[in-house]
């Protein structure tokens, strides 16, 4: 009796276990499910970073002098001039 009592308890605990470690998954800290439609100034944007690989769309996230995070199509050419913009800043 007390070995069964113990089986079903490892088995509980592994069950609890499990669904724990499955909702802690390693997965993209945040992805862009839309882009922002306007173009943004560069002289307004401080910081930009590219999302991760995992998401299902590639987008830029651009950080703007007020701490506003906007999701942008890498791809539009205002975009690809603001990137190039930081990016000569920065080196």
């Amino acid at each position: 009796m007390r070995t069964s009592h113990i089986l079903l308890l490892c088995i509980l605990g592994h069950a609890l276990f499990a669904s724990v470690f499955c909702n802690h998954a390693g997965g993209p800290e945040d992805c862009c499910f839309e882009y922002h439609q306007r173009s943004l100034n560069k002289k307004y944007v401080r910081s930009y970073y590219m999302t991760d690989y995992r998401c299902p769309r590639t987008a830029a996230v651009l950080t703007t002098m007020k701490d506003v995070t906007i999701c942008v199509d890498p791809k539009l050419p205002w975009v690809v001039r603001v990137m190039k913009s930081l990016d000569e800043k920065n080196f």
